[in-house]
């Protein structure tokens, strides 16, 4: 029993004498044991650990979700080269006066479809000899223009590659003013680039862009070269393609203009579709209703759109519209400014009868017009 007890005090004694020694010169084995099978995940040297989808008010999982799909564009143009630019005389008497450098413009697209489709604007492509695209993933191709539309400012470009990432495309009759949105692009040729903002306004129209405006408005900074990227929401999700700002410096200032996705997608189906914008055309000019007008017509109407003139032996003089009457909504779509009527308009269908909502002195009528195939005119005549 001694002899026991003699041993039983010596295995304490040499434990209690290995626990001191682990205690004063390696206290985390002790530690380990304690955490047992639960994983601990520090953050990394020098910084906070990020979570997963980015840190609170991040916009990192719209800005991965969206930037593969947007593209940096090069759009390349021979210089014009004169009858004279190769004669010896001329260059000895007048000099190399006509340097042949060919012109390079910058800027930026959306791929929409996994088919190579790229939607951007008309003015980034518009006379270039040729247009390469590059990807995020350094990838290049040469594009080809499908179609354009120089009325809304947007172009259709098609690219040959494989496991092209694509944009989903969100809904722009959804948003809201002061919903948060980002743009992408490649500002200034610096590379991809994206910005933060609200929507600061919608509807912008009467800027003298383009003939059909319906813009977005956007405090996202959007600089030269960020033309035909993308403005998205917080998801990722395609809602424009920004085209334009307003600027006393050429760089941003808080005022930035964007397509809305819903106009961009009814160019991009009709191009592919048709190889051309097809829009309709009823023949008037139509002018924003004033006091003055209104006494001039003595009509009582207080919204609506004036006309002042029909187009002998068109669509809306076939239909009985006179000078004087006020349109209130086309095809059961109220419009309440000359921008609106013209979208309304343009988007009937030729040659398919559609109703138009007038009103004339103080009667409310109801006429039927079939509208025309609309050409590409001078001046925003409908």
């Amino acid at each position: 029993m001694r002899r026991s007890w003699l041993l039983f005090s010596q295995a304490v004694t040499v434990l209690l004498a290995v626990y001191f020694v682990v205690v004063s010169l390696k206290p985390q084995w002790l530690e380990s044991s304690r955490l047992g099978s639960v994983t601990v995940i520090e953050a990394p040297t020098g910084g906070a650990a990020k979570m997963a989808g980015g840190a609170p008010g991040s916009l990192s999982t719209a800005a991965k979700a969206a930037s593969g799909a947007v593209v940096s564009i090069i759009a390349s143009k021979a210089a014009a080269r004169t009858p004279n630019t190769e004669d010896p005389w001329f260059r000895f008497f007048f000099g190399d006066q006509v340097r042949n450098e060919t012109q390079v413009g910058l800027g930026s697209g959306v791929i929409v479809s996994p088919n190579g489709y790229i939607l951007t604007n008309n003015h980034v492509i518009e006379g270039a000899d040729e247009i390469e695209v590059i990807l995020i993933d350094a990838r290049k191709a040469k594009a080809k223009v499908i179609g354009t539309d120089p009325e809304t400012d947007l172009a259709i470009l098609k690219i040959e590659l494989d496991k092209l990432p694509v944009i989903v495309l969100g809904s722009s009759e959804l948003i809201e003013i002061g919903d948060q949105v980002l743009a992408i692009g490649n500002p200034f040729g610096v590379g991809q680039t994206v910005t933060s903002g609200i929507i600061s306004a919608l509807g912008r129209s009467q800027l003298g862009i383009n003939v059909f405006e319906n813009f977005i408005q956007t405090d996202a900074a959007i600089n030269p070269g960020n033309s035909g990227g993308a403005l998205v929401d917080t998801q990722g999700r395609l809602l424009g393609i920004n085209t334009a700002i307003y600027s006393r410096s050429g760089g941003s200032m808080g005022i930035g203009f964007a397509i809305p996705v819903s106009t961009a997608r009814q160019v991009l189906e009709s191009i592919v579709r048709d190889g051309q914008v097809t829009r309709g055309w009823i023949g008037v000019e139509p002018q924003e209703l004033n006091a003055e007008l209104a006494q001039t017509f003595n009509i009582s109407a207080k919204s609506g759109v004036i006309i002042t003139g029909v187009l002998q032996n068109g669509p809306a003089a076939a239909a009985g519209i006179r000078p004087g009457d006020v349109i209130t909504a086309v095809a059961n779509k109220p419009v309440s400014n000359v921008s609106e009527l013209l979208s309304a308009v343009a988007a009937l269908k030729p040659g398919v009868s559609s109703p138009l909502k007038v009103q004339r002195r103080d009667a409310s009528l109801e006429v039927a017009v079939t509208p025309s195939k609309r050409q590409r005119p001078a001046l925003p005549r409908q």
